[in-house]
């Protein structure tokens, strides 16, 4: 799949499916062992969800999507991306790594934030909350359904759940 999260043992779309619809099921396409693309992009859309990188480019120096095995190559541009979304007013860090590069193109005085936490910051005027989620990745050990939780806290903060899952 040409997209984000695009690796099949992700479970960043199987979070969404708990969260949004209590079916980790919801988005997979178990046959092709995919996702549903374009009901991803739809519910997004609906949702006003939209997704970016903290890197372009990176480097994986053993082999394994964890954190501590990648090299920054080329980071993203965060304004910009911050510029093109003007109603944006929550931003997730989906790991460790991203957290840091967030914090410190910010200078966000966070420390090491732990999972499920959030802080604000400014941004040209904006309030915005930066909220630290644990990775989607496998190479992460947690269950997906744990994983979910903390993200339907998120999401319920944000005003994008009204319901309990």
């Amino acid at each position: 799949m040409p997209w984000y999260y695009p690796n099949f043992t992700n479970d960043m779309w199987r979070i969404f499916g708990i969260c949004f619809f209590d079916d980790k099921m919801h988005f997979v396409d178990s046959e092709n062992k995919t996702y549903h693309l374009e009901a991803l992009k739809n519910f997004l859309a609906r949702t006003g969800v939209a997704l970016f990188d903290t890197c372009l480019r990176i480097r994986r120096t053993k082999g394994t999507a964890s954190d501590k095995d990648l090299e920054v190559v080329e980071k993203a541009d965060l304004d910009g991306m911050l510029r093109a979304l003007p109603e944006c007013r929550a931003v997730v860090a989906a790991g460790q790594l991203a957290a840091t590069i967030f914090t410190e193109h910010y200078g966000i005085k966070a420390g090491k934030m732990k999972m499920g936490d959030h802080i604000e910051f400014q941004f040209e005027g904006r309030t915005i909350s930066l909220y630290r989620e644990p990775s989607s990745s496998r190479a992460y050990p947690m269950k997906v359904e744990h994983k979910a939780a903390y993200y339907a806290k998120m999401f319920h903060d944000i005003g994008l759940l009204t319901h309990n899952t």
